[in-house]
């Protein structure tokens, strides 16, 4: 496999990118005995603000089924907690236990870190991690504008 992808795709390009990245993460996360997976909840949830699963789910980029296994586990494992949502008693919010906290606090120092060596080694690099997010906004944005022009077919 080439070191740099040959396509000038951008879906290829920035697939290829995240594989790279993911793997560095892992590497990182590997560290604190943290999966990619638990840092992606651990991520959200650090806020202190409790957050539900459909939003988890979201952020870790999971199907609801595997994130409810991975919370189960992250339950057991004393990193986080459930609580009903104060507001409407049917939701649960997920909040952080202090082991949780602790390890938050020490793989955010290790993947900042690693992140900032990674985007200092680009030309430009906080242009780069402004715009990605407006990528995204735009491709989510044309997506649906391209999906409720198609005809509907009876």
């Amino acid at each position: 496999m080439p070191s740099v992808p040959s396509s000038p795709d951008l879906a290829h390009l920035l697939g290829h990118a995240e594989r790279r990245i993911v793997q560095r993460l892992a590497a990182v996360l590997a560290e604190e005995d943290c999966a990619v997976e638990e840092w992606r909840v651990l991520s959200l949830v650090g806020d202190g603000r409790g957050h539900p699963m459909s939003e988890i789910a979201d952020h870790a980029l999971m199907p609801a089924p595997s994130l409810t296994k991975l919370v189960d586990r992250m339950v057991a494992g004393n990193l986080v907690h459930r609580r009903p949502d104060p507001h409407d008693r049917r939701r649960v919010l997920l909040y952080l236990t202090e082991r949780g906290q602790d390890l938050y606090a020490r793989a955010a120092h290790r993947v900042h870190a690693d992140q900032a060596r990674l985007l200092d080694a680009l030309d430009d690099g906080t242009a780069l991690a402004r715009l990605l997010p407006q990528l995204t906004a735009a491709a989510g944005a044309e997506a649906r504008t391209a999906s409720a022009d198609r005809p509907v077919l009876t």
